[in-house]
């Protein structure tokens, strides 16, 4: 996804959808979350517009409450024109707060507890993605007590391999998540369902990983996925593919072309509904983190400078792994800049280090810096998705605040913990 909203100003800083990044770690202090909402209204929009171009009526993209879930953010993807899926509790509660319309809804989870399933239910969810048999029948019978007869979508795992990281991989036949399409579970849970009396299988969900840079795999899944439902035989209207579309986070990055790929996928789909003489099903989207990735960063204040001649550099900032993991866990890259020295050459190969008390707290590492000094501000690019909201206290830190930035414009869309919230449920 495209964006166009970075720039250097005349005091040689780092500004972010026109504004000044300095000023903002100056006024809301750091470790700071940055949102830009029009790179996120124009990712989203991408997706609607290219289902609305290519899909049948009544597809709809989903946006992925995992990636960052706060209330205003559910605000700006409604107003695009997107659904969103869920995967608890709390994620279907700031939904509902925010006003979000719950019929444009997925369920998730693999381990849906009998509160989560009630509580989906009352609070009217669209659709819940039935991960297995234990579910679905705590399902029927909730939602047969409540009244509801309650539309489904099951999670099917096609078995796969969309070439990404091990542990963004979910659709290859080891999986944890779904009915497994390589025995006859899916195909006997599909019998199953059709035959309950408080559920109504609406069609199938499946999803095959994430940061997917090729067109193949997406393809070779509806193909698998439209010929079990001409197979199986039971009457549905929904094919969900999932998502995972790559998000560019170095220069050198691939990302896929998102309209080319949507383009694609529903010429696939109609030609394989033809071939199968199936009805051609509404195509749902779970784009993931390319909504907001990229739509993101980060602000740091460097703290210290530590040389090791001949074998490694520091520079220590003021957050780490407990406000982004994402490297301790899976060494995801990201690109690192001194939001103050834009203009300055980097020449300083080093390790961006976090402040918790753990010698893998690393943000990157051989990163090409700016001289840096203590009180430069260090910017972390593409922070929109899995940082907020796999943030901890870890080592007692209070989590970042968010900014939303538009029209040159911040505001505040979540505000800093302070140390009394971190004491704030203890006894």
């Amino acid at each position: 996804m495209e964006r166009n909203n970075l720039s250097i100003n005349k005091s040689g800083n780092l500004t972010v959808g026109g504004v000044d990044t300095c000023l903002l770690a100056k006024e809301y202090s750091t470790p700071l979350y940055v949102l830009d909402e029009d790179i996120i209204k124009r990712n989203a929009k991408v997706f609607v517009n290219a289902l609305e171009k290519y899909a049948s009526p009544g597809s709809l993209a989903f946006y992925a409450s995992k990636a960052l879930s706060f209330v205003e953010i559910y605000k700006i993807v409604s107003a695009a024109g997107m659904g969103s899926d869920l995967v608890s509790s709390g994620e279907i509660y700031t939904a509902v707060k925010a006003g979000f319309d719950m019929s444009n809804t997925i369920f998730h989870g693999n381990n849906k507890t009998d509160f989560d399933i009630e509580y989906g239910i009352k609070n009217k969810v669209g659709f819940f993605a039935v991960d297995n048999l234990e579910e679905l029948s705590s399902l029927d019978r909730i939602a047969g007590y409540l009244g509801v007869k309650q539309d489904i979508l099951l999670r099917l795992t096609p078995g796969v391999d969309a070439h990404t990281h091990e542990a963004v991989a979910t659709g290859k036949v080891d999986s944890k998540f779904g009915f497994a399409m390589f025995t006859a579970d899916a195909k006997n849970a599909a019998k199953t369902a059709a035959g309950l009396k408080n559920v109504r299988i609406r069609g199938y969900h499946c999803h095959i990983g994430s940061q997917i840079s090729e067109i193949e795999p997406f393809l070779k899944t509806v193909d698998i996925m439209l010929d079990f439902i001409k197979d199986t035989d039971i009457k549905t209207d929904i094919l969900n593919i999932g998502g995972g579309f790559g998000v560019a986070y170095l220069a050198h990055d691939p990302a896929l072309n998102v309209d080319s790929a949507i383009k694609a996928i529903c010429g696939r789909i109609k030609e394989k509904s033809r071939e199968n003489n199936i009805s051609e099903p509404i195509l749902f989207l779970e784009p993931g983190r390319a909504i907001v990735a990229n739509a993101g960063l980060t602000l740091y204040t460097v703290g210290s400078v530590k040389r090791l001649p001949g074998v490694k550099n520091y520079v220590s900032i003021d957050g780490g792994m407990a406000d982004n993991p994402r490297y301790a866990l899976y060494k995801s890259p990201y690109t690192c800049v001194i939001a103050n020295k834009m203009e300055e050459d980097g020449d300083f190969l080093c390790s961006v280090a976090g402040r918790c008390c753990e010698s893998g707290d690393l943000i990157q590492e051989d990163v090409l810096l700016p001289k840096p000094t203590r009180g430069d501000i260090l910017a972390v690019l593409d922070t929109g998705a899995y940082n907020f909201s796999m943030a901890s206290n870890y080592n007692r830190l209070p989590r970042p605040a968010v900014v939303i930035v538009s029209g040159g414009a911040p505001r505040v869309a979540v505000r800093r913990e302070s140390l009394e919230h971190l004491t704030c449920n203890d006894v």
